[in-house]
């Protein structure tokens, strides 16, 4: 919907658009992260261009790991300071932390896949040595 030449979402149409439940963007407006939300006439809820693009950052920055309590945090320093720089600056360090977490995770994971092959590989020779035992003796 247009008002005085901006456009305007109901939640419905907003949630169609980013692909996430109408519940959830409420959940986010309760938790403080999209908190820009204007009311209409009876109290009707409607979301800018500005919230769309926040809700697409949101959606982001769940894809890269982050926790809504880390995207809080952000939230909080940006009320705080009023500019970006600070924002962007701890997004770095959450993002790095992420970095960090995934190559320790692929670590474990190869460990774990080596651990696989090796009694993969003694496990095969076990099944080997029976048979050829069990040949053998017949």
């Amino acid at each position: 919907m247009k008002i005085d030449g901006l456009t305007y979402y109901q939640i419905g149409e907003l949630a169609e658009i980013v692909g996430m439940s109408t519940r959830t963007i409420r959940y986010y407006e309760e938790i403080g992260l999209l908190n820009s939300v204007k009311r209409i006439e009876g109290g009707k809820r409607v979301y800018t261009d500005m919230d769309l693009q926040r809700l697409k950052f949101i959606q982001r920055l769940k894809h890269l790991g982050l926790t809504l309590a880390e995207m809080n945090e952000l939230e909080d320093i940006y009320q705080i300071h009023r500019t970006t720089r600070k924002v962007l600056t701890r997004l770095l360090e959450l993002l790095d932390n992420q970095v960090a977490k995934i190559e320790e995770r692929s670590n474990d994971l190869n460990r774990l896949k080596e651990d696989i092959l090796n009694y993969r590989e003694k496990v095969w020779r076990k099944l080997n040595l029976d048979g050829d035992l069990q040949k053998g003796e017949g």
